[in-house]
């Protein structure tokens, strides 16, 4: 079995070391560096399936490194690992485009679990349902390739913006419950990801303001529904 490449931005040396042959001995494949510059070159220099960083580094912290890296790549896994436990933090983290955020102190198989369950969804998901192309409006959405299309703009959608995308169109004129999606998405129904989500939903109602015909509704205290009035 092929092994996964880890990208692991750890500046403390001893956490760092624990993690990466706590990882290598779960068959991952690990590049560890010790500050955010460090993470940039590797990434730069390698692919990844994952990414797991540090908020707090020297040279460049990992809120930083993981908006640089956005902006080459916006589909890879990234976690975030911090002994921080503010809102502010964490929403911060989640609007970058992080998958998962776990606190300091934690345990190295909840790591483990947390990789594999962000890897379950950020890589399977569009293949769960039937068809994978919907007409929305004017616009395309394929959700095997992350494309949305008007005319001949084509969009490159993220992980979790095709995620959303792909359970509103499932449902069409119909509601997609939050927890549900939640669930779906994030594994888990939290408060975070929740802020998460609606500033995803924000980002999607924009990708379609070519079409005023196409509105994504918010349904109080129960979910959002994508409608197509044309």
């Amino acid at each position: 079995m092929k092994k996964l490449k880890v990208l692991l931005a750890e500046d403390d040396t001893n956490l760092g070391n624990i993690l990466q042959d706590y990882l290598e001995l779960e068959n991952f494949d690990v590049t560890l560096c010790r500050d955010g510059e460090e993470g940039l070159y590797a990434f730069r220099k390698s692919s990844f399936d994952v990414c797991i960083f540090d908020v707090m580094m020297p040279k460049k912290d990992g809120f930083t490194l993981a908006r640089e890296i956005r902006g080459m790549d916006n589909r890879v896994p990234i976690l975030f690992l911090t002994a921080k436990s503010m809102k502010e933090d964490k929403i911060e983290g989640f609007k970058i485009g992080a998958d998962d955020y776990i606190s300091k102190p934690f345990n190295e198989e909840e790591l483990v679990l947390r990789i594999k369950a962000v890897l379950k969804r950020t890589t399977n998901l569009p293949h769960e349902y039937g068809t994978s192309t919907f007409q929305i409006g004017q616009y395309t959405f394929d959700a095997q390739l992350q494309e949305l299309a008007y005319k001949e703009d084509v969009r490159r959608l993220t992980a979790k913006e095709n995620e959303i995308l792909r359970l509103l169109s499932m449902r069409k004129d119909a509601i997609l419950k939050r927890e549900e999606a939640l669930v779906a998405i994030w594994g888990k129904n939290d408060y975070f990801f929740g802020r998460s989500f609606d500033v995803f939903i924000t980002k999607l109602r924009k990708y379609f303001k070519d079409d005023s015909n196409v509105r994504i509704e918010n349904i109080h205290g129960v979910g959002f529904m994508i409608t197509d009035k044309a």
